[in-house]
């Protein structure tokens, strides 16, 4: 049941009894009616305020690997959205007790934990998180706390106006960002050009982990997917790009880890993006 604003409160706020609460109100036809009435719709939907549909729900894939210091974290921040959520939490052969603290988390409202027996690979815990999720949407989450899930609500926005088919979040071109070293923007500028020639896309951050679509526009390229690391990139985006897809970019924020806190990706796997660019876009493979 709705409170009443207090004097100290903004019209346009909806109060709950707790914070949480207050945070899943944010996203009730109420919230945004109030805002809508006090601000204009422009300037709302500038602000990212608009309504999801009756019933929505937003499938979140987390491969998790070695994250044990962090995935909890990382799941009070998606919890912390607001956002009707299903969390599917795939450890991907963890040897750093992360499987515990899964198997903890797994008690909570909406998460789901999927065990694999040996480490595989980001892109094949992703490609088993596809074949669990049931919402509406799914987005793919690192394990880490580079990527800020209050994002969210911008990457939605396209897709639930209908102005879009698939949003990548990117991490370069706008000015609310941590500055990455010259090599790392150098190189993710190189693999994100080449893939443009190859897909025909004009993207400036393919390599980014948020990558938002329909869940029957994920599950139509699931069974075709094959690269089993970070090629995942490439490789779902020579897809979804082959289909025609009307693609949209919103900007987000990142917070750039370093090796020696658990960074993953390497110089190989740059390497095997040059080649999934030849493969899955130029050869047009699968």
């Amino acid at each position: 049941m709705e409170s009443e604003p207090s004097a100290a409160m903004p019209p346009f706020v909806i109060a709950g009894e707790s914070a949480a609460e207050d945070v899943k109100l944010q996203w009730t036809d109420a919230y945004v009616s109030r805002c809508e009435a006090l601000l204009g719709e422009a300037i709302c939907r500038r602000m990212g305020i608009f309504r999801l549909p009756a019933e929505f729900c937003l499938s979140v894939i987390v491969p998790v690997f070695n994250e044990a210091s962090t995935i909890a974290a990382v799941v009070e921040r998606l919890e912390g959205t607001g956002l009707p959520l299903e969390i599917l939490l795939v450890n991907d052969g963890s040897s750093d007790g992360s499987g515990e603290v899964l198997d903890r988390l797994a008690g909570r409202e909406g998460v789901r934990v999927i065990h694999h027996d040996e480490n595989r690979g980001k892109g094949a815990a992703i490609r088993t998180g596809l074949q669990a999720a049931t919402g509406d949407c799914v987005i793919i989450q690192d394990a880490d706390l580079e990527y800020d899930p209050e994002d969210f609500r911008l990457l939605l926005q396209p897709l639930v106006a209908g102005e879009a088919d698939v949003v990548y979040g990117t991490r370069y071109g706008h000015s609310d960002r941590h500055i990455s070293p010259w090599w790392h923007q150098a190189a993710n500028g190189l693999v994100t050009g080449l893939a443009n020639l190859a897909t025909g896309l004009k993207l400036n951050d393919v390599e980014t982990c948020y990558k938002l679509a329909g869940r029957e526009t994920w599950q139509s390229i699931t069974p075709r997917l094959r690269e089993n690391r970070f090629g995942f990139e490439i490789e779902s985006t020579a897809y979804f790009a082959r289909q025609r897809l009307r693609f949209a970019q919103r900007p987000i924020r990142y917070h750039q880890r370093w090796y020696d806190e658990g960074k993953k990706i390497g110089w190989k796997d740059g390497v095997r993006a040059l080649w999934c660019i030849f493969l899955y876009g130029l050869l047009r493979r699968g």
